[in-house]
Protein backbone atom coordinates (compact mmCIF):
# COMPACT_ATOMS: atom_id res chain seq x y z
CA UNK A 1 0.00 0.00 0.00
CA UNK A 2 1.04 3.10 -0.81
CA UNK A 3 2.39 5.48 1.97
CA UNK A 4 -0.99 6.60 3.60
CA UNK A 5 0.13 9.96 5.17
CA UNK A 6 0.82 11.59 1.96
CA UNK A 7 -1.42 12.83 -0.77
CA UNK A 8 -1.16 9.95 -3.76
CA UNK A 9 -0.01 12.70 -6.68
CA UNK A 10 0.17 9.83 -9.22
CA UNK A 11 -0.81 6.58 -8.28
CA UNK A 12 -1.05 5.33 -11.70
CA UNK A 13 2.44 5.59 -12.46
CA UNK A 14 3.63 4.42 -8.73
CA UNK A 15 1.49 1.43 -8.28
CA UNK A 16 3.59 -0.59 -10.07
CA UNK A 17 2.26 -3.64 -8.07
CA UNK A 18 -1.03 -2.96 -9.64
CA UNK A 19 -0.45 -4.31 -13.02
CA UNK A 20 -3.73 -3.44 -15.00
CA UNK A 21 -5.02 -0.05 -13.55
CA UNK A 22 -6.84 2.79 -14.50
CA UNK A 23 -7.51 5.94 -13.78
CA UNK A 24 -10.81 8.01 -13.85
CA UNK A 25 -12.60 11.39 -13.55
CA UNK A 26 -15.88 10.76 -12.11
CA UNK A 27 -18.90 13.02 -13.54
CA UNK A 28 -19.41 15.89 -11.24
CA UNK A 29 -16.51 18.47 -9.48
CA UNK A 30 -14.93 15.41 -8.24
CA UNK A 31 -10.93 16.76 -8.20
CA UNK A 32 -9.28 13.55 -7.46
CA UNK A 33 -9.53 11.16 -9.71
CA UNK A 34 -10.26 7.37 -9.12
CA UNK A 35 -7.41 4.88 -9.66
CA UNK A 36 -8.60 1.31 -10.29
CA UNK A 37 -6.18 -1.55 -10.35
CA UNK A 38 -5.60 -5.50 -10.30
CA UNK A 39 -2.36 -7.27 -8.68
CA UNK A 40 -1.06 -10.53 -10.71
CA UNK A 41 -3.04 -12.84 -8.02
CA UNK A 42 -6.50 -10.74 -9.55
CA UNK A 43 -6.71 -8.67 -6.35
CA UNK A 44 -7.85 -5.32 -7.02
CA UNK A 45 -7.27 -1.81 -5.22
CA UNK A 46 -9.59 1.46 -5.67
CA UNK A 47 -8.58 4.79 -4.66
CA UNK A 48 -11.09 7.17 -4.78
CA UNK A 49 -7.86 10.08 -4.35
CA UNK A 50 -6.37 10.08 -1.41
CA UNK A 51 -9.05 8.90 1.08
CA UNK A 52 -11.01 5.94 0.97
CA UNK A 53 -8.99 3.32 -0.10
CA UNK A 54 -10.35 -0.36 -0.60
CA UNK A 55 -8.19 -3.08 -1.58
CA UNK A 56 -9.62 -6.33 -1.91
CA UNK A 57 -8.16 -10.31 -2.49
CA UNK A 58 -8.69 -11.99 -5.38
CA UNK A 59 -11.96 -13.58 -3.72
CA UNK A 60 -13.24 -10.11 -3.51
CA UNK A 61 -13.19 -9.63 0.10
CA UNK A 62 -12.08 -6.83 1.65
CA UNK A 63 -8.43 -6.95 2.98
CA UNK A 64 -7.12 -3.82 3.46
CA UNK A 65 -7.91 -0.06 2.94
CA UNK A 66 -7.85 3.51 4.40
CA UNK A 67 -10.42 5.85 5.47
CA UNK A 68 -11.20 8.91 7.78
CA UNK A 69 -6.83 9.15 7.85
CA UNK A 70 -6.98 5.42 9.80
CA UNK A 71 -5.63 2.10 8.09
CA UNK A 72 -7.56 -0.73 7.96
CA UNK A 73 -7.20 -4.02 7.91
CA UNK A 74 -8.49 -7.52 8.04
CA UNK A 75 -8.00 -10.07 10.62
CA UNK A 76 -10.03 -13.60 11.09
CA UNK A 77 -13.05 -11.97 9.29
CA UNK A 78 -12.90 -8.93 11.21
CA UNK A 79 -11.50 -5.47 10.51
CA UNK A 80 -9.21 -3.17 12.59
CA UNK A 81 -8.09 0.19 12.32
CA UNK A 82 -4.67 0.94 12.96
CA UNK A 83 -3.65 4.34 13.90
CA UNK A 84 -0.14 6.04 13.57
CA UNK A 85 1.26 8.12 16.30
CA UNK A 86 4.56 9.29 15.59
CA UNK A 87 6.95 10.78 18.58
CA UNK A 88 10.45 11.74 19.23
CA UNK A 89 11.63 9.50 15.99
CA UNK A 90 9.45 6.75 16.79
CA UNK A 91 5.93 5.30 15.33
CA UNK A 92 3.58 3.63 17.20
CA UNK A 93 0.66 2.16 16.22
CA UNK A 94 -2.73 2.13 18.12
CA UNK A 95 -5.01 -0.90 17.21
CA UNK A 96 -8.86 -1.45 17.58
CA UNK A 97 -10.95 -3.67 16.67
CA UNK A 98 -13.53 -1.62 14.75
CA UNK A 99 -17.21 -2.22 16.32
CA UNK A 100 -20.13 -4.05 14.26
CA UNK A 101 -21.97 -0.34 13.75
CA UNK A 102 -18.34 0.92 12.28
CA UNK A 103 -17.98 -2.21 10.14
CA UNK A 104 -21.82 -2.15 9.00
CA UNK A 105 -21.09 1.65 8.53
CA UNK A 106 -18.39 1.58 6.45
CA UNK A 107 -19.53 -1.96 4.69
CA UNK A 108 -22.77 0.32 3.44
CA UNK A 109 -20.11 3.48 2.26
CA UNK A 110 -17.88 1.16 0.56
CA UNK A 111 -21.02 -0.19 -1.23
CA UNK A 112 -22.57 2.94 -2.33
CA UNK A 113 -19.15 4.56 -3.63
CA UNK A 114 -18.50 1.22 -5.58
CA UNK A 115 -22.03 1.08 -6.78
CA UNK A 116 -21.67 4.62 -7.88
CA UNK A 117 -18.50 3.67 -10.23
CA UNK A 118 -20.04 0.81 -11.42
CA UNK A 119 -23.26 2.86 -12.92
CA UNK A 120 -21.00 5.96 -13.71
CA UNK A 121 -18.86 3.10 -15.71
CA UNK A 122 -21.72 0.98 -16.99
CA UNK A 123 -23.75 4.63 -18.30
CA UNK A 124 -20.09 6.20 -19.85
CA UNK A 125 -20.16 9.30 -17.42
CA UNK A 126 -16.41 8.30 -16.65
CA UNK A 127 -13.68 9.68 -18.35
CA UNK A 128 -10.58 8.06 -18.85
CA UNK A 129 -7.32 10.11 -18.01
CA UNK A 130 -4.45 7.01 -18.17
CA UNK A 131 -4.20 3.41 -17.55
CA UNK A 132 -1.65 0.70 -17.79
CA UNK A 133 -1.21 -0.84 -19.56
CA UNK A 134 -2.75 1.43 -22.50
CA UNK A 135 -3.32 -1.43 -25.10
CA UNK A 136 -5.97 -3.08 -22.71
CA UNK A 137 -9.26 -2.69 -22.22
CA UNK A 138 -8.78 -2.00 -18.36
CA UNK A 139 -12.37 -0.04 -17.65
CA UNK A 140 -14.21 -3.68 -18.96
CA UNK A 141 -11.93 -5.68 -16.59
CA UNK A 142 -12.80 -2.89 -13.47
CA UNK A 143 -16.91 -3.15 -14.80
CA UNK A 144 -16.80 -6.80 -14.69
CA UNK A 145 -15.40 -6.64 -11.31
CA UNK A 146 -17.88 -4.12 -9.82
CA UNK A 147 -20.55 -5.79 -11.47
CA UNK A 148 -19.82 -9.03 -9.57
CA UNK A 149 -18.66 -7.12 -6.59
CA UNK A 150 -19.87 -4.12 -5.61
CA UNK A 151 -23.01 -5.14 -3.89
CA UNK A 152 -21.45 -7.28 -1.73
CA UNK A 153 -19.37 -7.14 1.30
CA UNK A 154 -17.50 -9.82 2.87
CA UNK A 155 -14.48 -9.60 5.03
CA UNK A 156 -10.65 -11.13 4.62
CA UNK A 157 -9.32 -13.77 6.88
CA UNK A 158 -5.89 -11.13 6.48
CA UNK A 159 -4.58 -8.33 4.75
CA UNK A 160 -2.56 -10.15 2.44
CA UNK A 161 -3.47 -9.90 -1.09
CA UNK A 162 -3.76 -13.73 -1.94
Amino acid sequence: MARQEEDREDILREATALVQRIELRLPGDSEEPVVAGFRTSGAICFYFGADPVYQFNSQGELRRGYRGGLLIKAERGKLYTLRRERTDGQVVLHRSELSAAATDELGWTMRALLGQLRDDLQAGRCTITGQVPPDQDVAALVQVWLDENADAFSIADAPNSR
